[in-house]
C-alpha cells in the first residue's frame, strides 16, 4: 500500500467491555459496532478507526450534521488539533499518556475527502470537550 492511515485512537475502558450491540452503515463503508467505528476505503487506501466508549451516541446526538462545515474548515481544523494531539503523544511526562495512546498519521497533502475529515473533527472535538483538552489556540465549541 502506498498510503495507509491508521488512526487508531483508543482508550479502552476495562469497565466498558461489552459485545458489540448494533451496526450501522452511513456512506463511504463505515461500520459501526457499539462504540467502535470503522470507515475504509480500498480504493485510496485508508482506514481509520475510532475505540471511544460514548462516542457514536455523542456523534449521533449531538454533532452537527454531515455538510454542516464545508470541507477546508474540516482540514484545517484537523492539521492543527492533529498536529497538537501529536505533539502531546510525544511528550508522555506533561499530558497523560493514557490520553494520548496513539499516534494519527494525518497528512496535510493528503486528500481524504469529506467523510474522513468530518469523523476525525467530530472525534478530536469529542475528545476535547469530554477530556477538558484544547488542542488549538480557540475553545472546542459546536
Amino acid at each position: 500500500m502506498k498510503t495507509v492511515v491508521w488512526i487508531c485512537i483508543g482508550i479502552l475502558v476495562v469497565l466498558g467491555c461489552s459485545t458489540p450491540k448494533s451496526t450501522v452503515t452511513p456512506t463511504e463503508k463505515n461500520i459501526t459496532n457499539n462504540d467502535t467505528i470503522r470507515i475504509a476505503n480500498e480504493e485510496l487506501e485508508y482506514e481509520v478507526i475510532i475505540f471511544e466508549p460514548g462516542f457514536n451516541a455523542w456523534l449521533e446526538s449531538t454533532a452537527r450534521p454531515r455538510n454542516y462545515y464545508d470541507l477546508a474548515f474540516l482540514e484545517n481544523r484537523n492539521q492543527i488539533w492533529v498536529t497538537n494531539y501529536n505533539q502531546r503523544l510525544l511528550d508522555p511526562r506533561r499530558y497523560d499518556p493514557l490520553l494520548y495512546e496513539m499516534q494519527i498519521n494525518y497528512q496535510n497533502n493528503i486528500n481524504y475527502g469529506y467523510e474522513v475529515n468530518y469523523m476525525l473533527y467530530n472525534y478530536l472535538l469529542y475528545f476535547q470537550l469530554k477530556y477538558k483538552q484544547r488542542l488549538g489556540g480557540f475553545e472546542p465549541r459546536l
